[in-house]
């Protein structure tokens, strides 16, 4: 059994100061356990260099304010602690988790009073898949929960307590034999998997939903980005699961997925081609720390 993520070696940013990892602690009635008020990110380090690494401490800052408050740091000095605690941690190819929540000065749905915290953490974590599945597509299952309608939660933040269905959903689907689940919207759309964005291909472009409901992924940002400066037409529009029939190849994008292929969802097949391998390769190339740009 892996080392659990309370006894792992090395020091953690809390409040602007570091501390042994295993001294990072919080009191049982934080409001961030109770109540979910918390958000965070996922984030990579390749070669000692955070891949955009201001992004993610700018959406950061924003699910807070979706949450009814402010982190009391700049992006700036986020982006310097997430920095200092990889060079500590002398991890160069590392997971970053920055969290912030509401403290436990008051306890129940009110805490205008609460302290805000902030945690920043790094370990190591390779590929989120396995390897040999990964290149040979992941099988995904079809998820029972829906992502809410976004009059009903701050669906656009990185925050826990969306993420409550996720781990329900992503059991299932792993007790059924499979890598993970699709998640569908509120009106039966497809939306996204557990913790990636999801696209399709047909015809030669690149089909992925409209994320107005569900986090719209840096990661996801980046995929278009580099398919559109292959000259890959990508399309942002409603997909139906009937859709699904029609498309040849499919892939997840996501900080811990990066670009992994995918095979099957449910009943329908995918056979990774051409546009996924180019898309896996061009986002190895630009996570790649080129030299002497390495983080200082």
């Amino acid at each position: 059994m892996a080392q659990s993520y309370d006894r792992l070696e090395g020091v953690i940013w809390y409040d602007g100061k570091l501390v042994p990892w295993k001294d990072a602690n919080l009191h049982v009635f934080s409001h961030g356990l109770h109540y979910a008020s918390c958000v965070f990110e996922g984030e990579r380090a390749y070669g000692g260099e955070i891949f955009k690494c201001t992004e993610h401490s700018e959406r950061l800052k924003k699910s807070g304010q979706m949450l009814d408050f402010e982190i009391p740091y700049s992006v700036a000095e986020i982006d310097a602690a997430k920095r200092l605690v990889v060079e500590k941690n002398g991890k160069k190819n590392a997971y970053i988790r920055p969290v912030a929540w509401r403290g436990s000065e008051m306890m129940g749905v009110s805490a205008q009073s609460n302290t805000i915290h902030l945690a920043i953490g790094t370990w190591e974590w390779p590929s989120y898949f396995d390897p040999a599945e990964r290149l040979k597509g992941i099988r995904l299952d079809l998820a029972d929960y829906r992502r809410p309608d976004p009059k009903t939660a701050p669906c656009l933040a990185k925050a826990s307590g969306l993420y409550m269905i996720c781990t329900i959903s992503k059991h299932k689907a792993e007790r059924k034999g499979y890598a993970d689940a699709m998640m569908l919207d509120w009106q039966g759309r497809v939306a996204e998997c557990t913790g990636a964005n999801i696209f399709f291909v047909q015809d030669g472009k690149i089909h992925t939903p409209v994320a107005d409901c569900f986090l719209d992924g840096i990661t996801r940002r980046t995929a278009i980005d580099l398919a559109r400066k292959r000259g890959i037409e990508v399309i942002e529009r409603r997909i139906m699961p009937d859709d699904l029939t029609g498309f040849s190849e499919c892939f997840i994008t996501g900080t811990a997925a990066e670009v992994t292929p995918v095979s099957e969802i449910a009943q329908w097949r995918f056979t990774p081609g051409n546009i996924c391998k180019q898309l896996m390769e061009d986002y190895t190339a630009a996570v790649t720390p080129k030299a002497g740009q390495a983080a200082a």
